[in-house]
């Protein structure tokens, strides 16, 4: 076997043929352009790629060689080694042979030996193009898997809290139900109060948080159905997303009277409406949780956009409350790493991190500005060039 000749970082041809003479040619007029790995079988060409497959790009094996010849090593690497781009050389190349490497064993070329210089260099290039094409897109499929499964476990993370505080509102009614009282009419439950109104709070606190995970639901529902070809691009505003999150969050007691928001020129935002919904609501819930406890809680909310160059505009939604802020040390890493200031009461600061990476794959960033007893402002920044749509 002849090991590479060229750099390490290439991806690697792997030519097959019991004849040594032939493998010496191969890598001699190859290995100029190409890292070339010759093997004298299917048999050792199995075992080099059962050690390192993830080295090569390209097989390129003959058809006729004893013990096991150029098709069932095909068929092989085809079950085993699907991310190699197959070649078949060889001098019998009837309608058989043609067929059967098509169809199971998945070649991109057949070359007639002698294998010409040219044609065979040729087809190495278009090999090499196309593996490099489909690791891309297996690059990118992988990463929106990686993306879809953060995504559906904050989700769950999300919904999880509300839906807890709903069984636990309901199982607080339930204890609170009386026996029936001898010679009551039928149909009619009492329940007992520690104060007055405790039921009623109960039921409608279970209310807003149901409400509030089936406007999450809804809202991803909404964006699988218009994933589907033919569907009309979405389109949200700033404004409308605003709207919404304060319509739909449950808040607690008088939160909502914490919140002022103020609109400056609206804009179009890009990217899924899903996944911006669900970075406001993270924004807004965390923004709540460090006014609790303090006087004259604040949180102001503000969309605009600001002129750039060539007339285009680069839109922002801010979040800006008067909490107790945040430590220089903690705030240095809450992108980056899942760090929380809320541990003892169940956070796990992945929130501002999933934050981020939704920016960062629609083009753009997020921003947070605090310092220990200052409150904290965040702001989101798009991608300049977004379509304003009016105050």
């Amino acid at each position: 076997m002849l090991l590479p000749s060229t750099s390490e970082d290439s991806a690697a041809v792997l030519f097959v043929d019991d004849e040594p003479t032939s493998r010496k040619w191969f890598a001699r007029t190859f290995s100029d352009e190409f890292n070339v790995v010759t093997a004298a079988g299917a048999a050792e060409a199995l075992t080099v790629l059962g050690e390192r497959s993830d080295e090569f790009a390209v097989l390129i094996t003959d058809y006729r060689m004893p013990e096991r010849d150029g098709m069932k090593l095909l068929q092989a690497v085809q079950r085993d080694f699907r991310h190699l781009v197959r070649l078949l050389a060889t001098a019998y190349a009837g309608k058989e042979v043609a067929i059967a490497a098509v169809n199971e064993g998945k070649v991109l070329r057949i070359l007639e030996k002698p294998l010409d210089d040219a044609v065979t260099r040729e087809a190495l290039r278009e090999a090499m193009a196309l593996h490099r094409s489909q690791a891309l897109e297996r690059a990118m499929n992988d990463g929106r898997a990686a993306a879809l499964r953060e995504t559906l476990g904050f989700l769950a993370h999300e919904l999880n809290t509300p839906l807890a505080t709903v069984r636990g509102c309901v199982n607080a009614v339930a204890a609170r139900c009386q026996p029936p009282v001898p010679g009551a009419p039928a149909g009619i439950v009492q329940f007992a109060e520690e104060h007055p109104g405790e039921i009623l709070d109960a039921l409608q606190r279970a209310e807003r948080r149901a409400l509030y995970c089936q406007s999450l639901v809804s809202t991803f529902v909404q964006s699988a159905r218009d994933a589907y070809p033919g569907a009309a691009p979405q389109t949200v505003s700033a404004g409308s997303l605003v709207n919404a999150l304060l319509d739909e969050f449950p808040f607690e007691e008088d939160e909502r009277a914490w919140i002022t928001w103020q609109g400056g020129d609206d804009f179009k935002l890009p990217g899924r409406r899903d996944l911006l919904y669900l970075v406001l609501c993270t924004l807004t819930k965390n923004a709540l949780l460090a006014l609790r406890g303090g006087s004259a809680p604040s949180l102001v909310i503000e969309f605009g956009s600001t002129p750039r160059a060539a007339g285009s505009a680069q839109g922002w939604i801010r979040f800006s409350d008067n909490g107790p802020g945040i430590e220089p040390a903690i705030l240095a890493r809450l992108t980056h790493e899942p760090v929380t200031t809320r541990a003892h009461s169940g956070g796990n600061g992945m929130g501002l991190m999933f934050c981020h990476r939704v920016m960062r794959s629609i083009g753009g960033s997020i921003d947070i500005q605090s310092s220990a007893g200052h409150g904290t402002r965040v702001i989101l920044h798009f991608a300049p060039g977004g379509e304003c749509v009016g105050r």
